[in-house]
């Protein structure tokens, strides 16, 4: 059983010619062919008498599950998934450090080809401090149970490869595959990342990097095909 995972942080679909294009971002979501995509900063905002993600979904033919952590009247914006799986059960959790700006993490169950998923899509503060606390709340959910299968997968802002924090997810995890991803013209970071429990092969882990991507967003896009 293969699953086809993306996870993508799509800079309120604003590229690096600084032009509002959702368009654009919807071409690079289906040149990803992914089940699942996790979204990081998406603007929840009106796209041809439409709301931001419905507007990525209808392009994609993928169901969205959102996760907004700015909630005010005028203005929502956060986290997001796309998937053609189906969806069991969704939680949505606050991670925010409270002298920071609000973060959040979507927490699913998937039913994909008979067989239950667990995917948890997030995005991490800027600092240390902040994303130390966040990954020790990620972990207090009980992410790699003996027989369950987990993706956890987002913008992890993490870009020191020896940092505490990220021990501490490989400790959980496993090593994986974390190819530059930032900025998406010139790639230095690897702060979009996928990780995996309970899969059985992990058939490719790269970025999606192409002329359309690089301009896209200030991110390039991260993908994965796993076989559980």
């Amino acid at each position: 059983m293969q699953l086809r995972l993306a996870t993508y942080n799509i800079s309120s679909c604003i590229g690096a010619d600084r032009r509002f294009n959702p368009a654009r971002t919807a071409s690079v979501l289906r040149s990803l062919d992914a089940d699942v995509i996790a979204l990081q900063e998406v603007e929840h905002q009106s796209v041809n008498g439409q709301d931001l993600l419905d507007y990525l979904a209808g392009e994609t033919g993928l169901v969205a599950i959102p996760g907004p952590i700015f909630l005010r009247k005028t203005f929502h914006y956060g986290n997001a998934l796309l998937t053609r799986a189906k969806l069991l059960q969704v939680q949505r959790y606050d991670l925010s450090a409270s002298w920071r700006e609000p973060r959040g993490a979507i927490d699913v169950d998937l039913k994909w080809r008979g067989q239950k998923i667990r995917v948890v899509a997030t995005h991490l503060g800027l600092t240390i401090r902040e994303r130390k606390l966040q990954i020790q709340q990620l972990l207090s959910l009980g992410l790699t149970p003996d027989e369950g299968r987990t993706v956890l997968m987002g913008d992890f802002n993490e870009w020191w490869p020896w940092s505490r924090a990220l021990r501490w997810l490989c400790s959980a995890f496993g090593q994986f595959p974390a190819p530059a991803s930032f900025p998406a013209r010139y790639p230095l970071l690897a702060l979009d990342r996928i990780w995996l429990h309970g899969h059985r092969r992990l058939l490719a882990l790269e970025v999606e990097a192409s002329s359309l991507t690089r301009v896209a967003s200030d991110h390039l896009p991260v993908k994965a095909v796993v076989e559980w």
